[in-house]
Order: structure tokens, then C-alpha cells, then sequence
């Protein structure tokens, strides 16, 4: 017999807004940035905002993880001590999501602990590692396969999750150092300058040019909403939408799209249970090409596949629409099954493959009246990132998220007794005197529609059983205040019963996987240092923050720039005509690619101001 297990479908928050609507669009747990200290540090959020938005999402059973998942130096860690304290009393939070091991070390309270992806947590040591030092969720890397993922999930029992939607960073994350080296501003700090994103020319070690202003370092978009119940059968617990800077119809959709993913698997393999409670129905159709995308990519999940980078653009290209099938100066005309709107937005890579945008002023019929028209010609195909009518809809409510309920009605000696139960089985009792009045004609349909009408609260009455001797006549008003009374109730109670996860810490003392700790261990306090030694390893170098090191890999990454132009000599691909060292150059910045073909990696050095 399958042993049920909760899935849960966690979504991102850039501020309180963001929170409450991936809830009512199907999220089960939300993660927000802390007022400091997060991966984002342009998405900070204030103590009264997180404790708004955990009261809401326990109202449905949802959880709230605060990411706090920066390396801190000592300073900043005694002060992290204090922010904890203030999150799990008085935000009443549900768990922390973490980087800098010296965090562990503090005087904590009982908050459940999760290893955020930035500590690289790509091989079963670590993870059985981080099982043991007691943490109760573990984020794994975007990178790893699908038989990899199952190999970890088959040695631990601590819940795992896994990336399955948005933006990819091109290296491992937490060992990315290139902002920093470049510009002082860290990844690990949460202040990431994207340098992967730009546009550089790729060149061999004698100068000659080999791809001129390509994005070679930059990512197509992560979509597994197809591969959801695989990565389920491999053993995730946690399906991670990314996207803390992205804005609300964005999370409105995403969440939405996944949730009806979820809820169709769910139909098929009962022993996967919904983690919150609550079902929501929505006005509009979820689509995720619609929302911001540079195309999409299974990354990894089967094995390295050679498109997964947006090599002629790092910008949102949403939903592919066709090909210019006619154009004059005043109108052009696509080929396509979509329907256009006034207001939106199209796009097109022109001759030089850089992205174009047009604005469209008008449709009528089969033409379309753009704001200007572009230098296009026929064949070219075109993309719409932006749908005017359908963030109409998004800007709107779009999502109403309804608890299961039912309610029991018996007369008593003295007037009605009435509970109400919710589908956690929480319930509600209250007893009403009201003198008993014989009705002439029956009254249940009209008793039953009345209690039913639970209008803006978060209950759906699926069911109102009537259990009367005789035929009763209750006045609508004296039902409508029972019914508002009786769900008031039922929430104060939902509250109530509500527990955070009480999570005592001990401190432990195994063996740390790696024996000597350098730069990329992301050493940046005391106490970290002191977590390492404690786990019988050595730190030879502190984070590269705190002390720079020379002619060191910058970056870390399963991507491959050989590989993708079908120069993979593991592969058995054909040789280039190149010089290597490879080199990518912007402006004034020269970093040098590495091909470490045993592990399958690639490396990138800074070189700026070397010959």
C-alpha cells in the first residue's frame, strides 16, 4: 500500500500583495523576504507585512517561509538573532529558509530550519548532511537530473524541493562570485549585478572573433509543468515556483497554472495529498505563455540537451503568435489563431537577431495598426509579451479560494441548534432560543439556501442537513445573522487550532562532507567558522567577500558553451577551428571559459586587464 504523503505547491512573494494572491490562486506555501538579509535584497518586506500574511495564509493552512538565505558577517549576525526571535513570535512564521551555516549556531527559537539552494546541495552527502544537522526541508539544485533527484530522495527522509518554474541562473547557486569580482556587489549578499545577462562576443586565445554580442551565459526560463508527476514518483515534497522580484499577475497566473497541474495528478494518485486547505476557482484561463518568459527549458531533467540558453536575447519574448503574412506603412497582417487586442504588445528579433517590440494601437479584424510600423518583412515570426486583455483580467479579482463546509441544523427544546464542520473537521456549535413557529408549506429548500450563501467568507457550504420533527418557519434575517454568527465562529476556531511547527535545535557534530573549507564554503562569520570546525572540517579560506582570491573560478556551471554549439568532444561532435582558451569579452570585462569535460562543467575566470 502507497503511504499518502503531502505535496506541497510553494510560490514566491515580492511583498504582501504578491503573498495573498498566490494563496487564493492554489499556492499551499508562500516564501517572502525578510526585512533583511535575503537572496533579493530589493525584496525586503516589513514585520507587520509578514505577520499579515501568515495570519491570512493560516487561515487556509498555508504555510510562510521567510528567506533569510544571505551569508552575514559578525555584525550582521547578531543582529539576524533578534530579527528570528521577532519573526517566529511575532510574525508567527513557519520556517526560515537559510544559507550562512553560523545562523544555526545562534541562541534560536523552535522554527523549523530550510537549506536554501544557495548551499549547493547537489549530492546525496550534503543533503544526508543537512538531514542530520536537523534541518526539515532541503531546496536542491536546478541542475540535477531526474534520476539524480531520485537517487538523494531514496537516502533521506527530510523533505526535498525542487525548482520547477522561472528565471534559471547559469551557475550553481551560492557558488557564483562574478558580480562580486566585477562590481562588489554579491550574489551571496543578495545584490547579484547580472553580468550573465549581457551580450558578449566569444573569442580564442589568438583574438579572433568567433560570436559577436550573443547572450552565452544567459538562461532560457525553467518549465517542469509537464514533468510534475515524475519529479513526484522521484520523491519531491516541495514544487518551487521562482520569482520574488516578479509582479502580481505574474504569481496570480503561474500559481494558478501549476495548481490545476497539481489538483489533475492528484485525481489520478490518491496517495498524494493537497498540504493546505481550501480549493480556488478562477475567472480566467491560466496560460504561462503569457506571463514574463525568454523562452523554455527543461534545463537538465533528462540529461544535457543543447537549447537551453537565450542566445539572442535575456528578455521576456511571452507567447508565439506567427508569421507576417502581409505589411504595409499604416497596418500589418499575421498569420495566426490568436485573437489580438488593442494595447498589446508584439515582439520579433530583426536582421541582426536583436528583439523588437511593437505597440499595437488597434485591431480590426485581420489588421492590425501598430503605434509605428517596424522595419520587418514577410515570413518574420512574432511573439506577444504582453496581453492587454488578459492582465485587464489579471488586474481584477481573478481568484476566490473556498474551504469545504457543511452545517447540521436540529431543533432543540428551546429554539435550533446549528454546527457548522469544515473540511479539517474543525466545527463550530452555537444554540439559538427562538421561539418555534409551524410553517404552512415546507421549508427546508429555502432553510438550505439561505445557510448556503456564505458570500465573502472563505467557506463553501457543500451541504446543509436538516433535522426537524416538524416543518418550521425561521425568518431569512433571523437565518442570515445565525449563518454570519455560525461562520464567525468557525474562523475564530480555524485560528485558533492553528499551531506552528515547534522544531527544538541541538547542536550536532558529523562530519562535514568536505574536509577543507575554502572560499567556496562562503565562510563569512565566527560562528560559521566555528559551525565547521565543530563538523571535524578545516576552513582554509573565508567567503570570497570578506577576502577576494586570485585567478580562482568565478563561476560554476553544468552549462556548457561547447556543448551547446556542438563542439562536445565527450559527445564525438566535430572539432572547432579554434584556439582555446576560450574568452568572453564586454567592454572593458574579459573572462576566460574552462572546460573541465571529466565532471561536464564549464568554468569562468576573470581576466579583465590580463593580456
Amino acid at each position: 500500500m502507497l503511504k499518502n504523503r503531502k505535496i506541497e505547491l510553494l510560490a514566491p512573494a515580492k511583498n504582501l500583495e504578491c503573498g495573498i494572491e498566490a494563496i487564493n490562486h492554489g499556492a499551499d506555501a508562500v516564501y517572502i523576504g525578510a526585512p533583511k538579509f535575503s537572496a533579493r535584497a530589493a525584496a525586503g518586506n516589513t514585520f507587520g507585512d509578514i505577520k499579515q500574511l501568515a495570519e491570512y495564509a493560516h487561515l487556509y493552512n498555508a504555510k510562510v517561509y521567510v528567506a533569510l538565505n544571505t551569508i552575514l558577517n559578525d555584525k550582521e549576525l547578531k543582529e539576524t538573532e533578534a530579527l528570528i526571535w521577532q519573526l517566529y513570535n511575532e510574525a508567527k512564521i513557519d520556517a526560515l529558509i537559510i544559507q550562512d551555516m553560523g545562523i544555526t549556531m545562534l541562541n534560536l527559537p523552535p522554527v523549523a530550519l530550510h537549506a536554501s539552494t544557495q548551499m549547493d546541495n547537489r549530492n546525496v552527502e550534503k543533503v544526508t548532511f543537512l538531514e542530520q544537522a536537523g534541518f526539515k526541508q532541503i531546496v536542491l539544485p536546478r541542475e540535477l537530473t531526474i534520476d539524480e533527484i531520485h537517487d538523494i530522495a531514496a537516502q533521506v527522509d527530510t523533505p526535498l524541493e525542487v525548482f520547477v518554474h522561472g528565471a534559471l541562473c547559469v551557475c550553481y547557486s551560492g557558488q557564483c562570485y562574478l558580480s562580486q569580482a566585477l562590481s562588489g556587489r554579491s550574489a551571496n549578499k543578495g545584490a547579484c549585478a547580472q553580468y550573465c545577462r549581457l551580450p558578449y562576443t566569444l573569442t580564442d586565445a589568438e583574438g579572433e572573433e568567433i560570436m559577436a554580442k550573443k547572450h552565452f551565459l544567459s538562461m532560457k526560463d525553467l518549465n517542469l509543468s509537464d514533468n510534475m508527476e515524475e519529479l513526484l514518483e522521484a520523491g519531491v515534497t516541495s514544487l518551487k515556483i521562482e520569482g520574488r522580484l516578479k509582479d502580481v499577475s505574474y504569481v496570480k497566473n503561474v500559481v494558478a497554472y501549476y495548481r490545476r497541474k497539481l489538483d489533475e495528478i492528484f485525481k489520478k494518485h490518491p496517495e498524494y495529498l493537497q498540504a493546505s486547505s481550501g480549493r480556488p476557482d478562477y475567472t480566467f484561463e491560466p496560460n504561462l505563455e503569457k506571463s514574463f518568459n525568454r523562452g523554455f527549458t527543461k534545463y537538465f531533467l533528462h540529461g544535457r540537451t543543447k537549447n537551453i540558453w537565450s542566445l539572442d536575447s535575456p528578455k521576456s519574448v511571452g507567447e508565439p503568435i506567427g508569421k507576417i503574412s502581409e505589411i504595409t506603412t499604416k497596418y500589418i497582417k499575421i498569420n495566426s489563431t490568436k485573437k489580438l487586442h488593442n494595447g498589446d504588445g508584439l515582439c520579433f528579433f530583426n536582421n541582426h537577431k536583436e528583439l523588437e517590440g511593437i505597440n499595437v494601437n488597434r485591431v480590426e479584424g485581420d489588421f492590425i495598426y501598430p503605434a509605428s510600423v517596424p522595419e520587418l518583412k514577410k515570413g518574420t515570426f512574432v511573439y506577444r509579451n504582453y496581453d492587454h486583455e488578459f492582465e485587464k483580467l489579471l488586474s481584477k479579482k481573478s481568484a476566490e479560494r473556498k474551504i469545504s463546509a457543511k452545517i447540521e441544523v436540529n431543533e432543540i427544546p428551546f429554539g435550533f441548534s446549528l454546527q457548522i464542520t469544515d473540511e479539517d473537521d474543525n466545527y463550530a456549535i452555537l444554540n439559538f432560543e427562538q421561539e418555534k413557529q409551524p410553517a404552512q408549506k415546507d421549508q427546508t429548500e429555502n432553510i438550505r439556501n439561505n445557510l448556503s450563501k456564505t458570500g465573502n467568507t472563505i467557506f463553501r457550504i457543500e451541504d446543509v442537513n436538516i433535522s426537524f420533527n416538524d416543518s418550521w418557519f425561521i425568518p431569512a434575517s433571523i437565518l442570515s445573522e445565525w449563518r454570519r454568527q455560525l461562520t464567525d465562529k468557525l474562523l475564530s476556531v480555524r485560528k485558533i487550532n492553528y499551531r506552528q511547527d515547534i522544531v527544538p535545535h541541538k547542536q550536532t557534530a558529523h562530519a562535514f562532507p568536505v574536509k577543507y573549507i575554502t572560499y567556496l564554503g562562503n565562510v563569512m562569520n565566527d560562528k560559521s567558522r566555528q559551525f565547521y570546525v565543530q563538523h571535524q572540517s578545516m576552513v582554509s579560506q573565508p567567503a570570497f567577500e570578506k577576502q577576494a582570491q586570485d585567478d580562482v573560478p568565478l563561476m560554476f556551471t553544468r552549462h556548457c558553451i561547447k556543448q551547446s554549439l556542438g563542439w562536445c568532444p565527450v559527445e564525438g561532435n566535430e572539432k572547432h577551428p579554434y584556439k582555446e582558451p576560450f574568452y568572453l569579452m564586454y567592454n572593458n570585462t574579459r573572462l576566460r571559459l574552462s572546460f573541465d569535460c571529466k565532471n561536464c562543467e564549464m568554468k569562468v575566470y576573470d581576466q579583465t586587464g590580463n593580456p
